[in-house]
Parts: C-alpha cells; structure tokens; sequence
C-alpha cells in the first residue's frame, strides 16, 4: 500500500479491532445473587474452601463495587435493586421497573424499559430463571412492570403482554401454584393461553422438544437443580442466531443457612460452567441486588463457620452475628467477555444497565 495515509487508516482499524473494547457481545448472561453481598461471599468461601477468596466470581478478570440504594432508600429491596440493574434508573423500594413516582398498590409510575426489553426490540431470544417465584421481584422486574412486588397476577400475566417484540421467551422456575391462582382470580388461565402464544408448558425439564423456542416451566419446587435450568435455557436461547439475553437468579439470604453457603458455591460454579462453555462473543456479569447484614464477629482459622443447626429455629453460629435484614453497603460486581472491561472502579446499580447495554453496542431510547 503506496500511499501512508490509507496505511495508517487500516493499521488504526486493526487495531480498534483488537481492542478488547471493540467486540460487541453476541449474548449477555446477567447471574444475580439475590441478598449476595461481599460479607455472604467471604463467608461462604471460608466455609466451603476454607480460604476467604477462592470462588470463581472473585477471581473474574474484571472486578468493581457497586452501590445498591433505591430512589427512596439507602437500603433497597429486591423489586428496586433489581430495575435499577435491569433498567439504568432508581425507583422506590417494592416497585417493579416503575418510574420513582410510583407509590407501592396506589399510584403507578411511568414503565421503564428493561435490558431484556431491548433485547426484544433488536429481535433477540430472553429468558429468566430463577430458584425464587418466576412473579418474584427479581425475574419480574426483568419482563414486567408494576407498582408493587405483591400483585402476582398482574405481573405474571405480562408475560402474554409483552411491551416489545414477543416478550420473554423461556422462563424455568418456581411458584407454579402461587401464580396460576393468582392469574385465575384475574379471569385468566395461564395454562390455556400459555400454548396459544406459542409457549411449550411442563412442569419439569424433561422432555423438552427438540427445536423449542418459547417455554415455561414451572413448579413448586425452589431447591430445583439450578444448573439444569439454567443449561435448558441457553440451549433453547441459542438457537436464536440472533443472540439472547438471560438473567439466572440464586437466592442466597444469609438467614437461611446452610442453605445460603451452599446456594453461593451453586451459583458460582455455575458461573464457572457457562463462562468455560459460552464462545468469547458472551458477556457474563454476577452481582447482587442488595447485601445482607451478616458478620463474621470470631473465626478462628481452621474451623467451619458453621457446624450444624438450622438457624430458621432461632440458631445462630458463635462465629458470625446474623441481623435477619439487608444492609446497604456495596456489592461486587464480576465480569468477563465482550463489554466486561467497563467493570471497574465503584459503580451505581444502574450503572449494570449501560454496561449490558453498550456490550451489545445499543443506545438508550423509550
């Protein structure tokens, strides 16, 4: 090539296009430790591997911390953490991606429109799964919007509503009784209009059809296998050529041990499994919507946090002090692939949003 000035254009293209920077994500995988704070993380880490830092999430090539206030609140809850997260703006605690001038079951607010909602809009598959009820502030905030987390039936039945493109097309979880009764009080039988908009229904994984695009499973069963859902979902989002967007929520409330403990090394290995698995054009992100007040108050090293008991019936291990609330302070933020160089520094929650949004190299719009 003669002529410098062209050569110098192509060498500065190349070179944008090995930036780590440069790649768009084909697919974002957005895993939410629900009440999954930095304190529930290091704790459950010593317990399983007794060492402080040894799960996946932390050790993520892209690190940061995020606040996790809601509009009206330094301590959030679940249904604003979450549409912070999922929409880039703050809303009042019990809203579900409604505009901060909602009042929880009086008033609604301007709907927000979720990163899952963009993925529709740009022909995208979606999909949320989850150990808690699919209505349940974290998935719903994700596909519907209302003014409280506590209208079941309106927030399950968005699902044949959708705002943009065919709504959320995979959904695998519990609360399967909880949401049909709740849609039935409304006038609506989920379990006859489901297969109409082209949904296949079951109540287990097994025996999905081959080339499903749009399913619901549902159960009641919260201690479901997690990593098999979260498998079937990518299985059935990746046939979209397109790309998908999938959120996967663990819940790992610290007053539920060990269950919690054990849901943390879950997760985290399931983080592991979908980052090994997924090709360089997926962004993966784990954070938490809210922290939880655990401490660890006297540890000798060497021993388990915790022995054994139940600490539902009132028991609490000497070597940690268990509030029973969330608490504000800020979470980890973990990342890699395509758009995970953005995660750095302190972040806002909302700040998750323009990440997902900008690895797919999209721009915010109504």
């Amino acid at each position: 090539m003669k002529n410098p000035n062209l050569r110098a254009i192509w060498l500065l293209l190349a070179l944008s296009l090995a930036l780590p920077g440069a790649q768009r994500a084909k697919n974002v995988i957005l895993f939410l430790a629900d009440a999954g704070g930095i304190p529930t993380l290091n704790a459950a880490s010593i317990q399983i591997y007794n060492d402080p830092a040894k799960l996946f999430v932390q050790h993520m090539p892209h690190l940061a911390l995020s606040d996790t206030s809601s509009a009206n609140n330094w301590v959030t809850d679940s249904a604003a953490g979450m549409t912070a997260i999922v929409t880039g703006h703050k809303t009042n605690n019990g809203v579900i991606s409604q505009s901060a001038d909602a009042i929880p079951l009086k008033k609604d607010g301007a709907p927000l429109k979720t990163i899952l909602e963009y993925a529709e809009e740009h022909g995208l598959s979606t999909g949320v799964v989850s150990n808690s009820s699919m209505a349940d502030a974290t998935p719903a905030a994700c596909y519907a919007h209302s003014n409280s987390r506590k209208q079941v039936g309106n927030i399950f039945s968005q699902v044949l509503k959708p705002r943009y493109g065919d709504g959320v097309d995979v959904i695998i979880g519990p609360g399967r009784d909880q949401m049909l009764a709740a849609t039935r009080e409304m006038g609506i039988d989920m379990l006859a209009e489901l297969p109409k908009a082209g949904f296949y229904v079951a109540d287990t994984l097994d025996g999905i059809p081959s080339g499903t695009r749009r399913a619901v499973i549902l159960h009641n069963n919260p201690n479901h296998d997690l990593a098999a859902a979260t498998n079937a979902a990518i299985k059935i989002l990746s046939a979209n050529r397109k790309g998908f967007f999938l959120m996967v929520e663990c819940d790992v409330h610290a007053n539920r041990l060990p269950q919690a403990f054990e849901r943390v090394a879950t997760v985290d290995k399931i983080a592991a499994d979908t980052v090994q698995r997924m090709s360089r054009d997926t962004l993966v992100l784990f954070t938490a919507d809210h922290s939880f007040d655990l401490r660890l108050v006297g540890a000798p090293k060497g021993q388990p946090l915790f022995t054994g008991g139940d600490n539902r019936k009132g028991f609490v291990p000497k070597s940690m002090l268990i509030n029973g609330h969330h608490s504000g302070e800020q979470v980890l933020v973990a990342a890699q692939g395509p758009g995970s160089e953005r995660v750095h520094g302190f972040l806002a929650n909302t700040d998750l949003f323009g990440i997902m949004l900008k690895a797919f190299g999209w721009r915010e719009s109504k």
